[in-house]
């Protein structure tokens, strides 16, 4: 593309007012991320693209390498999420941040594997997003260790003895976490004293399912499902004066910014998240501040996620001698190499990665108190 020097100038100018560091397309190598920018899981995908963005800006300020983040909207559809990665492709990214979402991730991930473009999913967990692929990696936990997570934090923490589950049968997220969180559950002794399910995210009534919870004395009810079926479940738990504890997943992270949603039906909710926008170390406060100050809100596990996921790839890349010249493909075999080698602590944790693409981090739980995430005890 070529610009005029009128427009470079604009450009410049508008860069600097908004505090960002301005890099040439032709100078950055291009990172692409793929999400739902526009309808009902918006709020991930748009968290993913401000997490990265910042990152990179941080980085670019340093000089060296230059990032330049490219979004694209998939709607959180897999058909949709391979239209934005050959678009992506089109306009010269050399990476893949994303895709953001398990299932348009799942169908993504098959493209990136045969045509060897390297894909570092910020948020994808099923667990078959990598399996069999030696250049997809992900930031996140695998549906897998959630759900086993879950159910010995509940155990170790001795948060209930009957426990009651709520997921998506229709659902590739929500029933990796199930199936999971069910094993370890049994394996543990923990009592599983009613399951239920539904089938679509756009349901609004689940008066069936928390009489099954509320019949069978549930003291807890586990919820590995996403944020919009889990403020009606808990809307409408209160109506009847059902108060479990309701215990979530990464998913569940973005409840309190739901827009209409009273965020006082989620005070004492837990979530297994590795990332607690009201920790104090240096990092966090600097990253929340800034995430506040550029987009108005209070940034969730996905837009810290991604932010670690670039700072990861600037890591490799560093490593391996990348440049906006490396081909998509030398990249992709270049990053396989150095990825099992790199470490970084970013807000999520001090991770690095296995050469199966999954990463090695703590998970943390927190609970929401007075409308916002506090660190469990």
């Amino acid at each position: 593309m070529k610009f005029t020097k009128t427009l470079i100038t604009v450009l410049l100018v508008v860069a600097m007012a908004l505090c960002v560091p301005f890099a040439m397309a032709e100078d950055a190598i291009k990172i692409g991320i793929i999400g739902p920018l526009t309808g009902p899981y918006a709020q991930y995908g748009l968290a993913v693209e401000y997490g990265a963005k910042i990152a990179a800006a941080e980085i670019n300020a340093k000089g060296g390498v230059q990032f330049e983040i490219l979004a694209e909207d998939d709607q959180g559809d897999g058909e949709l999420g391979v239209n934005a990665y050959n678009k992506l492709l089109d306009d010269g990214v050399t990476i893949m941040l994303g895709t953001v979402t398990s299932g348009s991730c799942i169908a993504v991930s098959e493209y990136a594997y045969e045509e060897r473009i390297f894909m570092l999913t910020p948020s994808g967990s099923a667990d078959a997003i990598t399996v069999g692929k030696d250049n997809i990696y992900r930031v996140c936990f695998k549906d897998s260790a959630q759900g086993t997570a879950s159910a010995q934090y509940i155990v170790d923490h001795k948060l209930a003895t009957k426990v009651g589950i709520i997921y998506n049968n229709a659902q590739d997220y929500s029933v990796g976490i199930y199936q999971s969180f069910l094993a370890r559950a049994n394996e543990l002794g923990l009592e599983i004293v009613a399951t239920s399910s539904f089938s679509d995210d756009k349901n609004a009534d689940f008066s069936v399912q928390i009489a099954e919870m509320k019949n069978a004395g549930a003291e807890l009810v586990f919820l590995p499902i996403y944020y919009t079926p889990a403020s009606m479940i808990l809307s409408q738990s209160n109506a009847i004066d059902f108060s479990p504890v309701f215990f979530g997943v990464d998913g569940m992270d973005g409840i309190l910014a739901l827009e209409g949603f009273d965020k006082s039906l989620a005070e004492g909710v837990m979530l297994l998240t590795p990332f607690s926008a009201d920790a104090q170390d240096e990092l966090t406060v600097n990253f929340v501040t800034t995430y506040q100050n550029t987009y108005g809100d209070i940034p969730n596990q996905f837009a810290a996620d991604a932010y670690d996921g670039v700072y990861a790839l600037f890591a490799a890349v560093e490593k391996a001698g990348i440049t906006a010249e490396t081909s998509p493909e030398d990249a992709c075999e270049m990053l396989i190499e150095v990825f099992p080698t790199v470490e970084i602590n970013g807000l999520t944790g001090v991770m690095h990665w296995d050469s199966t693409g999954e990463v090695d981090k703590t998970p943390t739980a927190v609970i929401i108190e007075n409308g916002v995430y506090v660190g469990a005890k």
